[in-house]
């Protein structure tokens, strides 16, 4: 942990993967499915679970890990272009800003790809 209380990680992994500019089914099913998979997705995220167990966000972290798959959610149906930079720069600030956790351990990139590759599967029909 940092002098400023925030918590640091080891490992970065920087990959990206393309993304079709497709819109996705608009159906409220499809997209609270969608929304579904974003929460189930980050609650087995390590580093954000972490955070909230040990309110590092304050006594509101898991309030603020729920906005931070809302926040996901969005930039995905709001975005036009979807690069996983962009979404990968969006977990960390969300992390550090939010839950007051540093995250360099790759799992940022990892669970931005997860995103991504879910945010396909959703704009083909395939959720």
């Amino acid at each position: 942990m940092r002098e400023d209380g925030i918590l640091e990680c080891g490992i970065n992994n920087h990959s990206s993967l393309p993304s079709t500019h497709k819109r996705p089914d608009s159906s409220a099913a499809s997209r609270d499915r969608f929304l579904e998979g974003i929460t189930v997705l980050l609650s087995r995220w390590h580093g954000l679970q972490m955070a909230v167990q040990n309110q590092w966000g304050g006594l509101d972290s898991f309030q603020k890990s729920q906005q931070l798959a809302t926040d996901v959610f969005s930039w995905f149906i709001q975005s036009k272009a979807h690069r996983v930079e962009d979404l990968e720069n969006l977990l960390h600030e969300s992390m550090l800003l939010s839950l007051n956790t540093d995250i360099e351990d790759g799992s940022i990139e990892e669970v931005a790809e997860q995103l991504m590759i879910m945010h396909e599967e959703y704009l083909h029909g395939n959720h």
